[in-house]
């Protein structure tokens, strides 16, 4: 396979919404569930998010223990993964959480509807920047990029749209899915997966490999997938 090993991690409510009406971030996951993705990022290579949660959002993408940074350490490892952003237009601001907070090795993938400037701007902060001659970054050559320097194990965290395209280019290997008993409703509000939908006869097939249930009433869901490329 040209491409890391790729899963997808997500909270959502029971009613499937990633986020509220208003997408501001709204937290879903319990303190268990945090400390199960904290862990998650301390194993993986590398974490990516799409354009919206980079922008929007802008996510530390750091291991909050310290006790797994330090594991990370003896293991001859940076103390967090390398974060990884996919953005058609990379407008980040110069105080950015996603650039300056680490240490942490950061990686962008963008196009050329950024600017000039913006690309001197980021390569000036030590960001390795990937330029896509395209509307859209191509997410195959990124994943292949990726791969060729030394990412083996790619955790996302969405958001919904990147969620998507990964899942209709069969390029996710395991999706696993917290759902928090809670209700948030809006049709606005975001779900796990967004982009342009699949017809029926389209749709991504999932196995589900087991299911655990935490004390506070949430459970997560861990599919592989199947035909993945």
């Amino acid at each position: 396979m040209n491409r890391p090993f790729v899963f997808i991690n997500v909270a959502t409510t029971a009613d499937g919404k990633i986020d509220t009406f208003e997408r501001r971030g709204s937290a879903i996951s319990s303190a268990q569930d945090k400390a199960r993705v904290d862990r998650l990022r301390a194993e993986s290579d590398a974490v990516m998010v799409g354009g919206r949660t980079l922008l929007d959002e802008d996510p530390k993408l750091t291991v909050k223990s310290e006790a797994l940074r330090l594991e990370r350490v003896a293991r001859g490892l940076p103390p967090n993964p390398v974060k990884v952003g996919i953005v058609t237009r990379a407008e980040l601001k110069p105080d950015s959480d996603f650039l300056g907070t680490g240490p942490a090795r950061v990686v962008i993938f963008t196009t050329n509807r950024t600017s000039k400037e913006q690309l001197a701007f980021l390569r000036a902060q030590g960001v390795e920047v990937f330029v896509h001659e395209a509307e859209r970054v191509n997410l195959t050559d990124a994943l292949a990029d990726l791969k060729g320097v030394g990412i083996r194990r790619l955790m996302v965290e969405g958001g919904a749209a990147l969620n998507f395209e990964l899942l209709r280019l069969g390029l996710v290997d395991e999706l696993s899915v917290y759902i928090a008993p809670m209700i948030f409703g809006g049709e606005s509000a975001p779900t796990l997966a967004a982009g342009s939908g699949l017809e029926r006869s389209a749709a991504v097939p999932l196995k589900l490999a087991r299911v655990e249930q935490h004390a506070d009433g949430g459970i997560i869901l861990h599919y592989q997938l199947i035909q993945a490329a």
